[in-house]
């Protein structure tokens, strides 16, 4: 298959895929962190999504398009955690940006990743942005999304919710729950991104998706399309 990662500096998605014998390539504004930079594209991943749903084209290498996309459009506008700064992003319209943004990608994308926030539920959205709900609503956008995974079941001894709205897809099943043994940990150890020092190391931590959940999406979505 051929996979686009959008917004994945990281590459762990990429490298799973990778791993797993698909050409997968990432797409992000930042230099990828992942160590191969061939396989990374640094540019506005929208420059690529567009013409049909869920079938990019246009002057790359590889314009027959992609098989799969998956997306993690950047949550510090839209999560839950940046509450407190929300009235201000209104006024500036940035929230307004993230949003438009992220139903964007979601449109052409089969897997659309997000921690917990206002992109669920609808509620938010359809209080301060109606126009925009009505247009994210017209044109099929649940707000409820398929499946919420945590990082302890698949492997790694930390909490951290992560929404996922998917397009022809099954939910991810959980590989190794490890639970019982991550709530021995005290809480700052099991919420390591939660209390990580503000700054751009932060948020790069926040967008970074789990080994184990990168390698389960590789593994149980490779040719269920």
């Amino acid at each position: 298959m051929k996979v686009l990662v959008a917004c994945e500096e990281s590459q762990a998605v990429t490298i799973a895929f990778r791993t797993k014998g698909h050409e997968a390539y990432s797409c992000d504004l930042l230099p990828c962190s992942g160590g191969h930079p061939e396989w990374h594209l640094q540019k506005d991943v929208t420059s690529i999504l567009y013409g049909s749903k869920l079938k990019i084209q246009g002057g790359l290498p590889y314009d027959d398009g992609f098989d799969l996309v998956i997306s993690f459009p950047p949550c510090t506008d839209l999560s839950v955690s940046g509450a407190r700064w929300f009235d201000k992003k209104r006024l500036s319209g940035e929230q307004q940006a993230s949003i438009e943004f992220f139903f964007h990608v979601w449109y052409y994308s089969h897997c659309t990743e997000n921690p917990i926030g206002i992109m669920g539920g609808g509620e938010y959205i359809k209080k301060w942005f109606p126009k925009l709900y009505d247009k994210m609503k017209a044109n099929g956008f649940p707000f409820k999304p398929i499946q919420i995974i945590q990082p302890w079941q698949f492997g790694h001894m930390e909490t951290k919710a992560t929404c996922l709205w998917l397009n022809d897809l099954p939910p991810l099943t959980q590989t190794c729950n490890v639970y019982d043994d991550m709530m021995k940990l005290s809480y700052g150890e099991r919420a390591k991104v939660h209390h990580a020092s503000p700054g751009p190391e932060r948020a790069k931590l926040r967008s970074k998706t789990y080994n184990g959940i990168a390698t389960a999406m590789a593994t149980q979505w490779s040719g269920k399309l």
